[in-house]
């Protein structure tokens, strides 16, 4: 029982307006838990830094538990998982990201931390030529343990999703609407079949529209929650290069697959490739090896006596430790066994790198 309430106050949170993210986590982390930021003093929750009485006043005279109560009921029928933050099972890459929901939607069998995530995005209005290079990507990548995300609109998108739906992939679908409706409704039998075979993810509770200013914010979850992008058609404008940017923002690789000078639904890969925002691939054995996931043996890598290294500081030690136990591993998986924030990570790797201990390989990825 004292969990469900528990329950109930995380989607209160995160259903507060004017309570974004970040203030929603500062919040929950200052009180303990989402049950005890509804009983705090109104006075101490205004004095948290960003917070103060103007937003307190506002957030909690809206009526949001009879809203909250009503999620509670629907999640509960329709088995849908509720991923707080905290819980264990919540995207630990996304959870890196500042601005990352607060709370999460979940249907599905696929694991959200397991194995390697990509996304393939893209415009619409997919060429014979975009839905060809798709295809052919994800069977390449039939072998690699990869996941494959998308935001399960046209073009791109859903072609992404059947193409590891026969490849034999998990795909996750991330959406801007909430759980009680598929848009487009045209996608639901495929909708249906990731259920099986990945999963449907979203922030938003049910009873929600897939309005206009969803998207943007629905493509920061696909570009966080993910290893790498890529882009296979876009135009100047569009979705997928808000993910492709917002991608880059998160220290995520983001790479491009190359259109005709003169056609417009591949100009802004081509941009993307221009400017260096985006690395040229042309085959799923071009990601794999910029990703660092050749297949190679760890028996034939020497073993690293870490007691070689007597001058190493405690934070140090710690990720040598972690890479001595997980192998090559990118600086995400770091970050989410050592808790250090990338601020941090970032320096103590850089040391690590100074002093001969570890070596960085295509891909972004560290090894001892």
């Amino acid at each position: 029982m004292q969990e469900q309430e528990e329950l109930l106050y995380r989607i209160a949170l995160s259903m507060l307006p004017g309570v974004g993210p970040v203030l929603a986590r500062a919040l929950h982390q200052y009180c303990g838990s989402a049950t005890q930021v509804f009983r705090e003093k109104k006075s101490l929750l205004a004095k948290i830094p960003g917070i103060g009485q103007k937003r307190i006043r506002g957030a909690f005279s809206a009526p949001v538990f009879e809203q909250a109560e009503k999620e509670l009921r629907f999640v509960m029928k329709h088995k849908v998982k509720v991923l707080f933050y905290t819980d264990e099972a919540y995207p630990k890459r996304l959870n890196q990201c500042p601005d990352a929901p607060v709370l999460l939607y979940y249907k599905g069998t696929a694991s959200l931390n397991e194995g390697r995530l990509v996304a393939l995005v893209g415009t619409r209005s997919a060429s014979p030529y975009g839905v060809d290079v798709t295809h052919r990507l994800v069977e390449g990548l039939r072998d690699h343990q990869v996941t494959v995300v998308s935001g399960l609109a046209y073009g791109i998108d859903i072609c992404a999703h059947e193409a590891a739906l026969k490849a034999g992939l998990p795909t996750i679908g991330v959406t801007a609407h909430g759980m009680d409706r598929i848009y487009p409704y045209g996608h639901r039998d495929t909708a249906g079949r990731m259920l099986q075979q990945g999963g449907l993810l979203t922030e938003y509770h049910s009873g929600t529209q897939p309005d206009r200013e969803n998207f943007p914010s629905r493509n920061r979850i696909v570009a966080g929650m993910c290893d790498a992008v890529v882009v296979v058609e876009a135009g100047d404008k569009g979705g997928a290069l808000i993910t492709a940017g917002l991608a880059q923002g998160y220290n995520r690789d983001v790479f491009a697959i190359p259109g005709r000078i003169n056609d417009p639904f591949s100009s802004g890969c081509n941009a993307f490739i221009r400017e260096n925002k985006a690395a040229l691939i042309t085959s799923a054995g071009d990601l794999v090896w910029m990703m660092g996931w050749s297949e190679e043996r760890k028996l034939q890598q020497p073993a690293v006596q870490t007691q070689l290294f007597p001058e190493l500081s405690p934070d140090e030690q710690r990720v040598t430790e972690v890479l001595k136990e997980q192998g090559e591993c990118g600086i995400d998986a770091i970050a989410a066994a050592t808790a250090f924030p990338f601020s941090k990570l970032a320096n103590v790797l850089l040391q690590l790198e100074f002093k001969g201990v570890l070596k960085l390989k295509p891909g972004r990825r560290y090894t001892l």
